[in-house]
């Protein structure tokens, strides 16, 4: 028993590595964007292919960083206290909850606190990296294009079910 134990999950920790690894598989299309990606894998799962054999691989990664805006002391505190005031509130809830007799009364006070305690946090660590960062962005991983892989054993047809999407496609346009 301990044996057949051992043996399936050994084997099901093959098939998923838990580790980093290269992904493994041919090539069986290639997109501009994730969603392309997976709108083929969506493809192939409903033409009944074994998706578990399928991996999307973002190929020459790029971290690109949007800029949102200038940061300012007006726009950190209001940040801050909108932050701090949703803290503040749930944590009021809960004490409220555990404390019936409390009333109002913890709800008021957990607000007041987050909001303070929030700005002021906020307001040193804005002072102390205020000459480093002066700018609010948002950052994303993405890739250049994005390859479907499949396992050989499989590779061949689902090539030909992403060809005929991809003819299907350019026949609808």
């Amino acid at each position: 028993m301990t044996e057949a134990f051992t043996q399936t999950t050994f084997s099901q920790q093959q098939a998923r590595p838990q580790l980093p690894t290269l992904p493994t598989g041919w090539p069986i299309g290639s997109y501009e964007s994730y969603e392309q990606a997976q709108q083929a894998v969506d493809h192939l799962a409903n033409a009944d292919f074994p998706v578990t054999d399928v991996t999307i691989v973002g190929v020459q990664p790029m971290l690109v960083e949007r800029i949102a805006g200038r940061m300012s002391w007006s726009r950190m505190l209001s940040s801050a206290a909108m932050s701090g005031a949703v803290f503040g509130l749930f944590l009021g809830l809960v004490l409220s909850m555990l404390n019936p007799a409390a009333g109002l009364l913890s709800i008021v006070l957990g607000l007041a606190a987050g909001v303070v305690f929030n700005v002021a946090f906020g307001a040193l660590g804005y002072a102390a990296n205020r000459n480093k960062r002066g700018f609010i962005s948002q950052s994303q991983l993405v890739a250049q294009r994005y390859d479907v892989l499949s396992q050989p054993r499989n590779a061949e047809k689902g090539r030909q079910l992403l060809a005929d999407l991809a003819a299907r496609s350019a026949f609808n346009h």
